[in-house]
């Protein structure tokens, strides 16, 4: 019997937790898996080791690992693996399979580019944009934020559009748009979180605290969330995974 366990990262504010379990619950309904389960990385419950043996327990002899990421870094490059190869040594007879995180894909700019639209604004061309990510020592998601930000900058060709990160890499957010405000400049900063959370809180409260010019604003859109797009990604990168899981059964039944 196949299940599929759903990881989400984890934060220590209780809406995150709810947002989440709320974006599982929408790509639940349209994947076609006997037993669906969620779980976080860390710093909520229940955790991995916990959803494998409850599905386990209900039965299942294959496991679809989920990320729930938007980009592939150190959590989904070795955390999680670690983790799933932790859980075969105890259940050698089950096997796993691992996804994919979100990675770049179209549908998740056109999330970006309709937070932007929802900004009560008439002049985009007078503003400046800031495309913050979480950040990672990792050079591929300074390199896939950037496609990001070029597939963006393509949208609003006539603004100025920028990446910057929260933590572990450079430019960071905020001196970048200190700067920024320090040339008088009007922003919108666009953060490319899943959900709420203290890096949100964080991107909030240092807005709030900017001493700004008569003539400035600093705008900031929402979050990705449980948009239907981000729902629609997910439930293909969960379908890819089941798929090349059952294709990789039929070759090895084929062989055999």
């Amino acid at each position: 019997m196949e299940a599929v366990i759903y990881i989400c990262h984890g934060s220590r504010v209780e809406q995150a937790k709810h947002e989440s379990m709320q974006l599982l619950r929408r790509v639940k309904d349209q994947v076609d898996a006997p037993i669906q389960k969620g779980c976080f990385l860390e710093l909520q419950e229940p955790n991995i080791s916990d959803a494998v043996a409850k599905v386990v327990e209900q039965g299942a002899t294959k496991i679809v690992v989920m990320p729930i990421l938007l980009l592939t870094a150190g959590h989904a490059k070795r955390d999680i693996p670690k983790l799933i190869e932790q859980e075969h040594h105890k259940y050698p007879e089950v096997e796993f399979v691992y996804g994919k995180a979100i990675e770049v894909d179209d549908r998740m700019v056109d999330v970006l580019a309709e937070r932007i639209d929802e900004l009560p604004l008439q002049n985009l061309e007078h503003f400046e944009m800031l495309l913050v990510g979480r950040g990672s020592s990792d050079p591929d998601i300074l390199t896939d934020m950037e496609q990001l930000a070029n597939m963006l900058q393509e949208r609003y060709p006539n603004s100025s559009l920028e990446v910057c990160f929260l933590a572990a890499a450079k430019p960071k957010f905020e001196q970048l748009l200190q700067a920024k405000v320090n040339q008088s400049s009007s922003v919108i900063v666009i953060p490319y979180l899943l959900f709420t959370g203290l890096l949100d809180r964080g991107i909030k409260e240092y807005i709030a605290s900017l001493n700004l010019g008569n003539d400035q604003q600093v705008l900031r859109t929402d979050y990705l969330g449980h948009h239907p797009n981000v729902v629609d990604v997910l439930v293909d990168r969960t379908k890819e995974a089941m798929e090349g899981a059952a294709d990789r059964a039929e070759m090895a039944e084929g062989s055999s």
